[in-house]
């Protein structure tokens, strides 16, 4: 204590008695000056004052400073007892978190001894080593302890330490810096903000997918007792939830339930989607409905505003399954039966007048497929085309990479004195002659990340699409006129159907119908997948155009190369969960493996008891996953959850930066999941 000094105000205190001495010295002189005996009697009484105030000033400050210790000392026996017994968990804990104090509550809470050394991130595991090393400011992590939910504060405090003033550091420990924490109870405030979520009213609507289809399938007195068990049906299951079903139409129903009921229904993955496909009076057609719900939106129109999009989302994807769209997510449900292709052109005849609309108005065509384009998506492409070419507007087909597969149909078009010379365009290329008065047409793709000039998508204002895969949460939401039928087996046939109703006498040539064609033939692989009624019709009508299925097959043949490919991709499958076909296609010395693969998986689904094939390709260092099936696997969910997507039979999916073995452990880890949630079974 020797070594330590008195600043201050305090020290200015304790030499005042010194400065007042020379003050009593100036008055014994002027003293002396007045009366030399009054002066002399005066000096004895100054050197007294003066060895008094020397003595008071040298031996008495140690032991002021010792009193001034000593009530500090009580002071913050009073601070850590009033910290002790706070009700607020608090601790101080090194940069490590390792705990150094904790006052009664935490340890209470904490169930330790007190200065027992325990890291903070045992307890809260939220808390982590990196977040306390890079602790700058002041941080709140939500944990749960025991039964109880916590906000934990940490704030960092820092310090400059003697190890030798403090018995918590070990010697020879420099401590730069504390973690002062904090502990409040959110038990309550939780519970009661999850209350209020559950009594939260959700929208719902219910479409029942083939109604008229259902209805004729039945002998007509029995028709209303076959609506009747499934009205019964919806109704028993939306009053089960203590919910409120209104019927809108004949097949059309509007429920309003409680947010508490969202997670079960999420948990048994929606029940009456099976429960009303089970119902049985003689008819042949299971009925099968379409559920959307809408939640977490600002007010109940917004809400409704959801089920309506989630509704469209559900029979955009070919209907039977449920759709829980909320503000932050859309979710999907379902979706197993094979989607019932609609016979009647109704609906094609009204896309076409109004696509005949939009063009027109305007001058000039972009019309853009997906990224790395089949011949499906030339075909389509090349239908459009004759369409733009037939009402006088101009037209280019916007593809960047020409693939194996297509280039044989397309070299047909180039340098052909029948085609104007800017017929194919690259992205760079479309995006210079693109301005106001342009439209653009995107064909058998529906998601703008995978087309084949994204930029487009933000320079054109007039946007259009036609598409035969199922709709994903990403969609191109700024199309004018959407036309996405997941029962067709091809955009071909959509396109050959519009081009029937959309003007009077187009005349189409033979490469074209070729083209189309083609496109009908390899996306059904030979009229084997998808294929309906219509399929057939269009094919008829392209036939009757002037395609020739000769000259599209020996277009088609493969390379030997790329055929031992297939036979080696084919050998070497696996059989996964006793069910599932899964094989690596070879990219060496195959200039387009991915086509390689799909084909693969399309032979892979002629074995016995195989009910989904997928092939993992490596092109351009992203693995490109082909996924096939007939009718027991929806493939399309498969390769959702793998960032993919696509039809019911097929789909695909690409994963970028992992090696193959990770990609078939991601599929597997897929299959799994899904066979445990009954997705697939």
């Amino acid at each position: 204590m020797n070594d330590k000094k008195i600043k201050g105000q305090l020290g200015v205190y304790l030499q005042w008695p010194l400065f007042l001495g020379a003050l009593v010295i100036l008055m014994n002189v002027a003293a002396g000056l007045v009366s030399l005996q009054a002066g002399l009697v005066m000096c004895g009484f100054t050197l007294l004052y003066l060895v008094i105030a020397i003595l008071l000033y040298i031996y008495k400050r140690k032991g002021l400073l010792a009193g001034m210790v000593e009530f500090s000392a009580d002071y913050a026996w009073i601070q850590k007892k009033l910290l002790s017994d706070l009700d607020i968990p608090y601790g101080v804990a090194d940069e490590t978190g390792r705990m150094l104090w904790m006052n009664d509550r935490l340890t209470e809470l904490l169930k330790t001894e007190k200065g027992k050394g325990r890291l903070l991130t045992s307890y809260f595991p939220e808390v982590t080593r990196e977040l306390l090393e890079g602790l700058e400011e002041s941080t709140s992590v939500h944990s749960t302890l025991g039964e109880g939910r916590y906000r934990v504060n940490i704030k960092p405090v820092v310090v400059d330490t003697d190890p030798r003033d403090t018995e918590i550091l070990e010697e020879g420990q420099q401590l730069k810096q504390l973690i002062a924490v904090y502990l409040f109870d959110e038990t309550e405030i939780l519970k009661y903000r999850q209350e209020i979520a559950d009594q939260k009213m959700v929208a719902g609507l219910i479409y029942l997918d083939n109604y008229d289809e259902a209805l004729e399938s039945v002998e007509e007195v029995r028709r209303s007792l076959l609506m009747a068990l499934i009205e019964r049906k919806i109704n028993k299951y939306i009053t089960g939830m203590n919910g409120v079903v209104k019927k809108l139409e004949k097949d059309k129903y509007f429920f309003v339930i409680k947010q508490r009921y969202v997670p079960e229904l999420r948990e048994h993955r929606f029940p009456l989607l099976e429960e009303v496909k089970a119902v049985n009076i003689g008819n042949e057609m299971a009925v099968t409905l379409s559920i959307g719900i809408g939640m977490d939106g600002e007010s109940y129109s917004q809400n409704y505003e959801f089920a309506r999009m989630a509704i469209d989302m559900a029979l955009g994807r070919g209907g039977d399954q449920a759709v829980i769209k909320s503000a932050r997510k859309i979710e999907y449900f379902g979706g197993k039966s094979q989607q019932l292709e609609k016979t009647t052109r109704v609906k094609a005849r009204v896309k076409a007048h109004a696509l005949r609309e939009i063009m027109d108005t305007k001058d000039r065509l972009l019309i853009m497929g997906h990224r790395l384009g089949d011949i499906d998506s030339l075909g389509a492409s090349i239908g459009m085309f004759r369409i733009a070419t037939a009402l006088n507007k101009k037209a280019h087909i916007v593809i960047n990479d020409v693939t194996s597969s297509v280039r044989p149909m397309m070299e047909r078009f180039l340098n052909n004195p029948d085609y104007p010379a800017d017929m194919f365009l690259n992205g760079e290329q479309a995006a210079e002659v693109a301005d106001g008065n342009t439209m653009l047409v995107v064909v058998d793709v529906n998601r703008p990340s995978i087309t084949d000039a994204p930029q487009l998508l933000r320079m054109v204002k007039t946007i259009v699409v036609l598409d035969h895969h199922r709709q994903s949460s990403e969609i191109i939401d700024s199309a004018v006129l959407s036309y996405v039928e997941p029962y067709a087996s091809s955009t071909c046939e959509m396109v050959a159907e519009v081009m029937q109703y959309i003007a009077d006498g187009i005349k189409i040539k033979s490469a074209e119908a070729d083209a189309m064609y083609a496109g009908i033939v390899i996306d059904t692989n030979y009229f084997n997948n998808q294929t309906g009624v219509r399929t057939f019709e269009a094919a008829a009508f392209l036939r009757r155009c002037g395609a020739d299925i000769t000259r599209v097959r020996k277009m088609f043949r493969e390379e030997m190369g790329d055929y031992k490919a297939k036979a080696q991709a084919i050998s070497q499958a696996e059989v996964f969960e006793g069910a599932f076909a899964i094989s690596e296609c070879p990219s060496d010395g195959v200039e387009n493996p991915t086509i390689v693969a799909a084909q693969a998986a399309n032979e892979l689904l002629e074995i016995r008891g195989i009910k989904a094939s997928i092939v993992l390709s490596r092109y351009n260092g992203v693995i490109y996953l082909s996924a096939r099936s007939i009718d027991e696997v929806n493939v399309q969910v498969m390769m959702e959850k793998l960032g993919g997507g696509g039809h019911r039979s097929m789909a695909g999916a690409q994963i970028a930066d992992v090696s193959m073995e990770e990609a078939k452990d991601r599929l597997k880890a897929v299959i799994r999941e899904m066979i445990e949630k009954g997705d697939i079974t």
